[in-house]
């Protein structure tokens, strides 16, 4: 795989030594075996980074392929997969748990973050103007391939929603950072129609 979505997970997993893929957030997971990991991890006091995959549909879709491990939560130490709830529990059961997450404490980098790559900038961008969207890029350096879903494309025309998108875009396409951008934008309805349609045997796009 060679999508940014597939970067991005890679960079978070090489960014945070420590990290918890859920459904939800430690304050309120949304699942009970989410909750049994987050109560495990609060046990040991170690700070820890969490993705929500209920709110990055591409990430819960992409990260199984990658981990190996077919359901939510996943967690990471320096970018190992340790497991899902039942595991964590063990270990912290067995000691283990806590001196694995202090000794990737020990080991974090105080590196400077690097500047964000083109398609990094393109989401931050994207976001600004669009908060709530969920966003997939596909490419690497200046050409790209992007896909947005977002409630404020209801009521809008294509045209008036690609219009927007590459609004946000206007100073990396005016320098040449970005070369050549293809874009898909949906509303939820639209992107859950479309989902509907590929279980009916029609073509779908993997982001």
């Amino acid at each position: 795989m060679s999508s940014s979505t597939e970067a991005k997970i890679r960079t978070q997993l090489a960014d945070n030594p420590i990290i918890l893929y859920m459904k939800g957030v430690p304050d309120n997971p949304e699942c009970g075996f989410s909750a049994k990991a987050v109560a495990c991890l609060k046990q040991t006091g170690i700070p820890y980074t969490f993705v929500n995959v209920l709110g990055a549909p591409f990430i819960r879709e992409k990260l199984p392929k990658i981990s190996k491990w077919p359901t939510y939560p996943q967690l990471f130490i320096n970018q190992e997969l340790i497991g899902g709830s039942d595991i964590i529990e063990a270990m912290l059961d067995d000691g283990s748990l806590l001196p694995a997450l202090q000794k990737a404490q020990v080991q974090t980098s105080a590196a400077s973050p690097s500047a964000p790559t083109t398609p990094q900038l393109a989401e931050t961008l994207i976001k600004s103007a669009y908060p709530d969207a969920q966003i997939g890029i596909e490419g690497e350096g200046c050409d790209l391939s992007i896909t947005i879903i977002s409630e404020k494309f209801t009521g809008q025309t294509m045209i008036q929603q690609q219009q927007g998108v590459l609004q946000t875009l206007q100073e990396p396409l005016a320098s040449g950072q970005l070369h050549a951008v293809s874009l898909k934008t949906y509303t939820p309805e639209q992107w859950s129609e479309k989902q509907a349609d590929a279980g009916n045997g029609l073509m779908q796009i993997q982001i």
